[in-house]
């Protein structure tokens, strides 16, 4: 068994060991250990290679100041900012806990690599502002500016590929009041959106049938997109680089003490706290048991099921303990097709009045896109298989309708991803359990998670360490709005 030392230093429950600590006579320096009795054993059995001991560094750690459940771009983003934000260098240790090493369902990797301001909320105008500027200085150094980035000494730039042709919504006469407020609130916050009438938009994209559309936004700096496989590698590069361990696994128990308490209106609740992770070893039936002092559930679509391991709604209806986190997967299709007379190299993504939406792919007249599906359409998400006929009976339709060059095209392929659905209101969750109150989330983007995941990142590592927000306040987006019934509807969910 670890011993647990109590809180020191940061105040906030982080595990400590003192180099040098001896325990029954042996020295903790396990590795050391091991090399030492592998010697003994060889000289004894000359000629003969020492197998003899199991070989244990595919494991986790088994003390670790934070663990993060999920290692796609949002659990890495909290990595990131951890160790950026430490007091010291080596003062935090992390571990991020991933079960699939290869990403191949990761909704990061599976994603159309979007980035615009163009949103209702103020919260999701600035984190997507903070993105902007982060991935603007992507390469940045240490030894030309404060901040350093991603950039990873003696290794190459990365390259995100990043297509500035921006995003262009078009709204219909009833929501054309609805766009009208929204960009006056982007523009409020920063961002760089302009309104354009039928008349405007014909002129710039001659390309587009107006019909039924009665206004456009159009960003104008700072939207596009990027290669979101490059950016998941990035910050996984620059974490290592920054001692971030890593584990391919899956966590199945959270180990609590639990704590009575009479709030000041004299009602009982239990606060939980997690002591220990049970990470499942891959293709194994073993588990490692990690002693922890924070866990960051960012575990995409998949975080209720981790958030239900830990406790959380397993109360009464009704009760704060008995709510629960409203995230599941949903799953959406994006289609690849080729059209030689489609749109040119300046297209932007395209949000039609319909839903669908549709971007260029690289410079061979290749395009992609898709729709969200109504709830009455929503597809099963027990696996990732394309439905070939959603796109010939509600996608196609709509983009032949609004580019009749599309009349013409030709699917070449399609994949499927899922969403971290949040269905209480389509927007993040970011910060602590109320009553597991060292376990902290960072999911439930709906699709936006992507774009927004450098200022998510932070504002959860502000929690964790400064315990409140700074950069961005993200109260709103707390867990406790679900037992209070308090939507922050975000109405430009693409």
């Amino acid at each position: 068994m670890i011993r647990r030392v109590l809180p020191h230093g940061m105040g906030r429950g982080l595990l400590t060991r003192r180099p040098g600590t001896r325990r029954g006579g042996f020295s903790l320096d396990w590795d050391g250990k091991v090399s030492e009795i592998k010697k003994k054993i060889k000289s004894i059995l000359p000629g003969r290679s020492c197998d003899l001991l199991q070989d244990t560094s595919h494991l986790p750690p088994e003390h670790s100041d934070v663990v993060i459940v999920g290692g796609g771009v949002l659990g890495l983003s909290v990595a990131y900012w951890l160790k950026k934000l430490e007091s010291r260098r080596g003062a935090i240790r992390v571990l991020v806990v991933e079960r699939d090493h290869t990403y191949s369902q990761a909704s990061t990797g599976l994603s159309v690599g979007g980035i615009c301001q163009q949103f209702s909320l103020p919260e999701n105008i600035q984190l997507s502002l903070f993105s902007a500027s982060f991935l603007r200085n992507i390469n940045v150094g240490a030894s030309v500016c404060t901040q350093e980035y991603l950039a990873v000494v003696d290794a190459p730039p990365l390259d995100l590929r990043f297509n500035p042709s921006g995003y262009l919504l078009l709204a219909s006469e009833k929501d054309a009041a609805a766009m009208e407020s929204n960009v006056k609130v982007q523009r409020q916050e920063g961002a760089k959106v302009s309104l354009m009438s039928p008349d405007q938009l014909r002129n710039k994209f001659p390309w587009i049938n107006t019909e039924g559309v009665a206004l456009a936004s159009y960003g104008m700096e700072d939207e596009g997109w990027f290669d979101p496989w490059c950016l998941l590698q990035g910050l996984r590069r620059k974490v290592q680089s920054l001692g971030v361990l890593f584990c391919q696994g899956e966590v199945t128990r959270f180990v609590s003490s639990s704590q009575r308490m009479l709030t000041t209106d004299d009602k009982a609740v239990v606060l939980k706290r997690i002591h220990e992770v049970h990470v499942k070893m891959d293709r194994s039936l073993e588990y490692q048991p990690v002693e922890c002092a924070i866990v960051i559930n960012a575990a995409g679509a998949w975080s209720a099921q981790i958030a239900a391991l830990a406790g959380v709604g397993e109360g009464p209806p009704g009760t704060l303990q008995g709510t629960k986190l409203p995230v599941e997967p949903r799953k959406r299709y994006v289609y690849v097709w080729h059209c030689p007379q489609g749109p040119g190299l300046e297209t932007p993504l395209v949000a039609d009045t319909s839903g669908a939406y549709f971007r260029r792919e690289g410079l061979g007249s290749n395009y992609l896109g898709g729709r969200s599906p109504t709830e009455q359409e929503e597809p099963d998400p027990a696996n990732l298989e394309v439905d070939h006929d959603f796109f010939q009976d509600k996608v196609w339709p709509h983009l032949a309708l609004r580019v009749p060059a599309f009349e013409t095209l030709k699917v070449q392929s399609a994949w499927a991803g899922y969403y971290d659905y949040n269905t209480f209101d389509q927007n993040g969750v970011v910060g602590p359990h109320p009553l597991v109150v060292n376990m902290y989330f960072a999911t439930g983007f709906s699709g936006h998670g992507l774009q927004q995941a450098p200022g998510i990142g932070r504002a959860v590592a502000e929690m964790v360490l400064k315990g409140r927000f700074q950069t961005i306040d993200l109260s709103p987006f707390l867990f406790t709005r679900f037992y209070l019934g308090e939507k922050i509807q975000e109405n430009n969910i693409i």
